[in-house]
């Protein structure tokens, strides 16, 4: 465990693999910590060098006092990218992530040289649906979202499982503060100009059970950029990295790839 202090914030995380290793950045969904993507983290190739970090509010970073900005999240990947001495890496960001993923490669397009958007759009909501989600936060914890975020998070058949217990309790764990503070920042966000002025090689990911971003969200988004890619999981929700590794380690791999990061 590492953490990095931005001035404003301290930001817990994580690198794996040779420091001389094809970067490839990973940025998780809302509620979720840098362990949203262990389930795919074996399956992926040997030699890559592996970032991953917690947002403010979420996991082992700080949590200071919201709303939160989206220009604030983009801004704290960017110094731990530029701590790191990262360039032209592959980013793959889930739901938030994506939304992060969008605007660094709008606002730094030197670090990313190709990206990942999965279960994650231009524009995610509308005001109403997150101030709504921010007013239940501070009325009754996380907590009494959970059932709710699991149905669109997860598949029935993957809802049936013992294994949901880890990723409901994932999500409980977190800071109140910082889940509101990051609906604020998603609630505020709209990429669909920024968006569709990037140039750059763009896979899509979808689940075809997401309840968050369903599918021709996701896609709409990706369509912005010209020569993007789109991938459809099925039997997944909002986190096909959880519910199928195998196929989505496979298109990631696969991706890095055709694009000639490995």
């Amino acid at each position: 465990m590492q953490i990095f202090d931005t001035g404003d914030v301290r930001i817990h995380y994580r690198v794996d693999g040779p420091a001389d290793g094809a970067p490839v950045v990973f940025a998780n969904s809302l509620g979720t910590d840098l362990r949203l993507w262990d389930p795919i983290l074996p399956l992926l190739p040997k030699g890559l060098r592996i970032i991953r970090w917690d947002k403010r509010g979420h996991g082992l970073s700080s949590v200071p006092s919201g709303p939160y900005k989206m220009g604030a999240l983009i801004s704290d990947c960017e110094r731990l990218l530029d701590h790191l001495e990262v360039k032209d890496c592959a980013f793959v960001g889930l739901s938030i992530g994506g939304m992060i993923a969008q605007g660094l490669a709008v606002k730094r397009l030197d670090l990313i040289r190709s990206m990942v958007l999965s279960n994650t759009a231009a524009k995610i909501g509308n005001p109403a649906l997150w101030d709504d989600r921010i007013a239940a936060v501070y009325a009754g914890g996380i907590e009494s979202l959970a059932d709710a975020v699991m149905e669109r998070w997860f598949s029935a058949d993957f809802r049936a499982k013992p294994e949901l217990e880890l990723w409901r309790n994932m999500l409980v764990q977190q800071a109140n503060d910082g889940y509101a503070g990051c609906s604020a920042a998603i609630s505020g966000t709209d990429f669909y100009t920024p968006t569709s002025g990037l140039r750059l090689p763009c896979l899509g990911i979808a689940g075809t059970e997401d309840g968050s971003t369903p599918p021709d969200l996701v896609r709409e988004t990706t369509d912005l950029i010209p020569g993007s890619k789109f991938h459809l999981i099925r039997r997944a929700g909002h986190l096909p990295c959880v519910e199928q590794p195998e196929e989505y380690a496979r298109v990631l791999t696969e991706f890095l790839h055709s694009t000639g990061h490995i």
